[in-house]
């Protein structure tokens, strides 16, 4: 399992991030800030891509579209065995972003 360490980073960095999204065409740019560190993906939808899991292990992962506000990210672990992971990003009709 992850450890106690690993997991309470985890925990903070899910905690109220700032993130930026630019868009250009079906390439995507995704910042994410927090206290603890920031990240940054570089990705096209439909395209596998490697970046890490929110406590830092290397995967690879694949984004599409769930619906025409929903992007869904499914992660695939590179070294070791691991629940399935992933990520959501989704834009409400008032612009609200819903990680």
């Amino acid at each position: 399992g992850v450890n106690m360490m690993l997991r309470k980073i985890a925990v903070a960095a899910a905690s109220k991030p700032a993130v930026e999204i630019r868009q250009d065409g079906e390439s995507f740019f995704i910042r994410t800030s927090t206290t603890v560190r920031t990240t940054e993906i570089r990705f096209r939808i439909g395209q596998e891509f490697e970046e890490q899991t929110v406590d830092g292990r290397p995967c690879k992962s694949l984004a599409k579209w769930e619906s025409e506000n929903k992007m869904v990210c499914e992660q695939r672990l590179l070294k070791g065995e691991g629940p399935k992971t992933g990520w959501s990003r989704e834009m409400t009709n008032d612009g609200e972003l819903i990680l």
